[in-house]
């Protein structure tokens, strides 16, 4: 049976009990929202000794790092350093997005060396193998593109970004309406390429049930890909993103019927204006799933800040809902991150769901800033930097800067205000 169906009938496994006490929940809270699809728990049966992770309501916002090799960066050595960075700084999930080298093996090292969950995106793979073979994209088969699911799912990969909601219904508003930046989802845009051609409904979506039948028997979570995101602000909210995003609904819906956790991926692009309205949306018609957002990015004219253009949207993103934040590095838009673009994108999203998760009254992120105040009142250095996020940054900036006040910082030095106020007020209380 699969996480969705044991918690159906009451029962809370080890998945859920270990979610509920990262979480400072309840057991039965978490089997609650599991049975009724407002949290999932991805985690492959074939998988053991992974750390469980609980998306969604009520839970703290969670942080996904993409990594994975391109044609023109082959080293899976460098992807195994960014992954480890990518959990030092944080990261709840990771992501082999490869479409370079050995993609079998690349995702094998990603599953045998990550203590958390992994996901992918198979329609990649098949179409790398399609092209490896000599043949188009487009000539890819309908069993080209479910070998590469069961490949993955089989191998263990704990949750899957598949488009099944770009449609043939949804490419014609895409044509009669129109963008600027018409598709920017890799799975999108294999998938649209694909129908054009062949003249035929995305197979993803005419066979829905062939993937439940996958997914169930392996207990993994479909991620329901966004492949109409928009790319640019000017694409935002549009016709297409939001028919998608209907599709998606419906199929969330099949999903839980047939016992498969799910949950929606969602922009992109989005101004700030309308960011509350793209979670209240997503809310609506997919009746609560969680919500997996890319950024979102309030502004497209930032390339190599993007880590902090997406925080600043993920902020606003995640105190409206959304539950899964998937990261941005500064190399966005411009070439495959390095190790520390990795670790920039993982902390700016930190940052981000923390923030979040003041917004959203979660109790073990007040908790947190409560004692970061007290910490700083007491000039207690050591603590500072174990509350904050990054920690090797906070005492290498105390090492080069140090005050001729012990306790105090080059800041102020001897007119430290915290200082001096906790004396006298000391004073002023006997």
């Amino acid at each position: 049976m699969t996480q969705l169906e044991y918690a159906r009938i009451g029962k809370i496994t080890y998945e859920m009990e270990s979610v509920a006490d990262q979480e400072g929940l309840s057991p039965e809270y978490i089997r609650s929202g599991v049975a009724d699809g407002s949290i999932v728990i991805p985690h492959n049966i074939k998988r053991k000794g992974i750390k469980p992770c609980g998306i969604g309501k009520g839970l703290r916002t969670k942080v996904n790092a993409n990594l994975g090799t391109s044609p023109d960066q082959l080293s899976l050595e460098n992807e195994m350093k960014k992954l480890e960075v990518a959990i030092k700084y944080g990261a709840d999930t990771v992501m082999d997005l490869s479409t370079g080298g050995d993609l079998d093996e690349i995702r094998r090292c990603f599953l045998d060396k990550s203590p958390i969950v992994v996901g992918s995106v198979p329609i990649y793979s098949a179409a790398v193998s399609a092209v490896r073979n000599e043949k188009s994209i487009v000539e890819m088969t309908d069993d080209d593109i479910f070998y590469a699911i069961e490949r993955h799912v089989s191998d263990g990969i704990d949750f899957i970004t598949v488009h099944c909601g770009t449609t043939l219904e949804v490419l014609k508003r895409l044509q009669s309406q129109g963008r600027v930046a018409d598709v920017v989802s890799r799975g999108g845009a294999f998938l649209i390429e694909w129908m054009i051609y062949n003249e035929q409904e995305n197979p993803l979506y005419e066979q829905f049930d062939r993937l439940l039948e996958i997914a169930r028997e392996y207990d993994v979570t479909l991620s329901l890909g966004d492949g109409l995101r928009p790319g640019c602000l000017a694409d935002a909210t549009d016709r297409p993103q939001i028919q998608e995003l209907i599709i998606l609904g419906e199929l969330a819906d099949r999903a839980r019927k047939a016992g498969v956790q799910t949950m929606i991926e969602g922009p992109g692009h989005v101004p700030l204006n309308e960011i509350e309205a793209n979670i209240m949306l997503e809310k609506k018609l997919c009746n609560g799933a969680p919500f997996y957002v890319l950024g979102p990015l309030a502004t497209d004219i930032a390339p190599g800040y993007d880590h902090i253009t997406s925080a600043i949207g993920g902020a606003i993103a995640g105190k409206a809902g959304a539950d899964f934040l998937c990261y941005v590095t500064p190399a966005e838009h411009l070439c495959l991150p390095t190790i520390e673009d990795v670790k920039m994108g993982v902390i700016a999203s930190k940052i981000a769901a923390h923030v979040a998760d003041l917004a959203k009254g979660i109790k073990s992120a007040y908790e947190r800033d409560a004692n970061m105040g007290k910490a700083r009142k007491n000039l207690d250095w050591d603590a500072q930097a174990e509350l904050s996020i990054d920690p090797e940054l906070v005492m290498e900036i105390r090492s080069k800067n140090p005050s001729s006040e012990k306790e105090a910082c080059t800041m102020c030095g001897k007119f430290c205000a915290m200082k001096g106020v906790r004396e006298y007020l000391s004073a002023s209380r006997k």
